[in-house]
């Protein structure tokens, strides 16, 4: 007798679900992300880690001191240790009509913007940096998307 269970055939992942970045003051990102950036704290331990939920997504802040050392276990099962060394990039996608607003926004809390990118093949990038020196950039989808 044949299993009722339908064996599904592959399908590449379509999406990203955790960007994460990784810092060592977590209090003074936590400053940029929440008050500047405006995102809502979602969980947070101190000392190791703040998370925030976009529309789409989940943006990981981790102490990587901690998260590269200690033993995290979740259901008897251990979360491999990660961590990272030097500035990360993060892209946040802005569309068009708010990039100029998000600029000013940067520019009102005293964000320096340390370059803007018009893409030869369509889009529009902003960057800065976060208090622990990661990339972040604000770029409008048609950087990879086409027209939208």
């Amino acid at each position: 007798m044949r299993s009722s269970n339908h064996v599904h055939a592959y399908e590449p992942p379509n999406a990203i679900l955790e960007s994460i970045l990784y810092c060592e003051d977590l209090d003074s990102c936590g400053h940029f992300y929440e008050n500047i950036l405006g995102l809502t704290l979602f969980s947070h331990q101190p000392g190791r880690h703040r998370f925030y939920r976009l529309s789409r997504g989940m943006l990981l802040l981790f102490c990587a001191k901690a998260t590269s050392s200690e033993t995290i276990m979740i259901s008897g099962n251990e979360i491999p240790k990660h961590g990272a060394e030097g500035a990360g990039h993060l892209a946040f996608s802005v569309p068009a009509n708010q990039l100029k607003s998000t600029r000013d926004r940067l520019l009102s809390f005293g964000v320096a913007i340390e370059s803007e990118v018009s893409w030869p093949g369509g889009g529009h990038s902003i960057y800065c940096r976060d208090p622990a020196g990661n990339s972040i950039e604000f770029v409008t989808p048609e950087l990879w998307f086409g027209e939208r």
